[in-house]
């Protein structure tokens, strides 16, 4: 039971251990909607609200807003962030309102691991803006439609990985691996992916069907070139962005699975996470390689996430050749609020820890012919 009293939301599919889901998931309109009604703690008509405001709130920021190309000020930025981050602690608080202290506190930390490592993917929105030249006035729309397209990307994802989850809980061991070998690799320095920035097979395999000019023209997708129609180079940049935050969703989908199986607070974690970055990259674009101390408190977190995962899938273990396939028994179940209070200690100290050092440099003298 949770906290409040009603059956757990997971790993509870089981329709004789819990007949009131399938009646419930019955009444959903589609396949989708069954299944996030099914596999959420959240109510539908809640689901729903929230996904018709996400869609009007991005329909107005790029037919609205994005039709209105400025560099955005430094004050415009911060207002826009502190916006975000109340929004994003509001709809907290009415998750926990509409259902229960438990989904809330998984949002929360589902919310805060996706926005750390979403920070990685401003390197390489960085470096995708200088490669493709992109007029600074077009920048903040360019990442309003690339970031459109990667959450329209990462709900797919999103749904594969539910569905998988909910057939084969095995598959958490796999995640569990695969981010413990990630929080290696972010220990060791290991980041292929800070230096140059190589066009992907989607953006390559574009190149060699459709025409495109090496200009802009505003904010046109399509121009005429001696009477035949050209795609601008604004196309393949939507799609540099969309794809290759996908590529990073590799790492940070696996991690908040390993913090609920909600895919209803997966997503909206998602969103949350990647609707502040258009600002933080103006904000903290040639700042962000003085976080020096960031890797290592990601990498912690998604160690301990990892290791979360690898307890889980013992807890619901089906693999013939562990305990006979059964579950594991003896292995603690870890609280959501230790696993939110790991995340908020290892980021908050590694950003406190980076602060600190990036201060002392700067007070140190520059000069090195001093003796």
């Amino acid at each position: 039971m949770t906290e409040e009293g009603r059956p757990p939301a997971y790993p509870c599919h089981d329709a004789i251990r819990c007949p009131g889901r399938r009646h419930r998931a019955s009444r959903s309109p589609s396949p989708v909607f069954r299944m996030l009604d099914a596999m959420s703690e959240t109510p539908l008509a809640f689901m729903i609200v929230t996904f018709v405001v996400l869609a009007v709130f991005f329909v107005v920021d790029l037919f609205v807003i994005g039709r209105k190309p400025h560099v955005p000020s430094t004050m415009e930025c911060v207002r826009h962030i502190v916006f975000f981050v109340v929004m994003a602690l509001v709809f907290g608080a009415l998750v926990w309102v509409f259902a229960g202290s438990r989904p809330a506190v998984e949002f929360y930390s589902g919310w805060l691991t996706e926005y750390s490592l979403s920070v990685d993917n401003l390197f390489v929105f960085v470096i995708i803006m200088a490669n493709f030249a992109v007029p600074k006035v077009l920048q903040r729309y360019v990442l309003s439609v690339g970031i459109t397209v990667a959450l329209v990307l990462r709900g797919l994802f999103i749904l594969v990985g539910a569905a998988i989850i909910a057939r084969f809980t095995w598959v958490f061991f796999l995640f569990g691996v695969f981010l413990l070998v990630t929080a290696f690799k972010l220990l060791a320095g290991k980041d292929e992916d800070d230096e140059d920035y190589r066009e992907n097979g989607v953006i390559r395999l574009l190149r060699r069907f459709v025409r495109i000019t090496d200009e802009y023209d505003g904010e046109k997708l399509r121009i005429t070139r001696g009477g035949v129609r050209h795609w601008t180079p604004l196309l393949v940049v939507f799609l540099a962005i969309g794809t290759t935050d996908v590529m990073f969703a590799f790492d940070s989908i696996p991690a908040i699975f390993g913090l609920t199986r909600d895919p209803f607070i997966v997503f909206t974690a998602n969103v949350f996470a990647l609707l502040g970055l258009q600002q933080l990259y103006f904000l903290l674009g040639a700042l962000l390689d003085k976080l020096v101390y960031l890797p290592v408190g990601l990498a912690v977190v998604l160690g301990f996430i990892g290791v979360k995962l690898i307890m889980e899938a013992l807890h619901g273990n089906t693999l013939p050749f562990i305990n006979g396939g059964g579950p594991v028994p003896g292995i603690p179940e870890i609280p959501t609020w230790v696993s939110l209070a790991v995340i908020v200690v290892s980021l908050g100290g590694a950003s406190a820890a980076s602060v600190w050092k990036m201060r002392s440099t700067q007070g140190r003298p520059s000069g090195g012919n001093q003796s």
